[in-house]
């Protein structure tokens, strides 16, 4: 059977392509059909280990069965009708836009979180940032964040918008915004909001240095987005 592969990031920059047409065996899994590729995509192999597969948008174990419709894509590591506390985009994204979609008559705090763009890391200067997302799976994701915030504090509202795009020293590049009853509250929840959008979120950045660049993930130690929870 043919597979199409939808590729991200780094390993959409070394093949040359963002899809591939991969020629797999009837009900292949996902280790067979990853083995396939770095034997038919050398400059890929390296990369393959440190990564993870979607079915179908959502994360899949190396046993998962590859049928020949399935929406297949390698993610590298990190880092209908449209609902608007949930967005990737390539506009500027404020603030106040959020906390106006998550205030509600209950809330007593809303904490907000910017993520911005900032010039040096680690006594390296960045000159800019590209973002790149796998964007309907990081929206479902980012809802899947938001109904696991529900579970453990059930008056919460949340909403979460991420920029892509080349982005300049002191863009906002993710804003949350948390509203709860109480401020303890909202602050453990978006704590929690954004350590598990850098955990399953599939979204990447490229650093550009005056010297170089490099695409990067979430930064925070092995990435496995098929851990149940983030927990503090």
């Amino acid at each position: 059977m043919q597979v199409k592969i939808l590729l991200f990031a780094a390993l959409a920059e070394r093949a040359g392509k963002r899809e591939l047409l991969i020629e797999a065996a009837e009900s292949a899994t996902v280790h067979a059909l990853l083995e396939t590729i770095g034997c038919d995509y050398p400059q890929l192999a390296e990369l393959l280990p440190n990564c993870f597969v979607s079915v179908n948008q959502e994360y899949a174990n190396p046993d998962t069965t590859i049928s020949p419709n399935d929406e297949v894509a390698i993610l590298p590591p990190v880092s209908g009708g449209e609902d608007p506390r949930f967005q990737i985009t390539e506009q500027p994204i404020s603030a106040d836009a959020l906390v106006k979609l998550v205030s509600n008559p209950r809330a007593g705090a809303i904490l907000t979180f910017v993520g911005t763009v900032r010039e040096f890391t680690h006594g390296q200067r960045t000159v800019s940032l590209t973002y790149e997302a796998y964007v309907p799976m990081a929206v479902q994701k980012m809802q899947q964040v938001a109904s696991e915030i529900k579970e453990r504090w059930p008056h919460a509202e949340v909403a979460m918008h991420h920029r892509i795009g080349n982005l300049s020293i002191e863009d906002i590049a993710v804003v949350i915004a948390v509203a709860t009853p109480h401020r303890d509250e909202s602050f453990e929840a978006g704590r929690y909001a954004i350590e598990r959008l850098k955990q399953i979120v599939p979204i990447w950045k490229k650093e550009m240095w005056e010297d170089g660049s490099e695409w990067k993930g979430h930064q925070q130690g092995p990435w496995n987005p098929l851990s149940a929870s983030y927990e503090q």
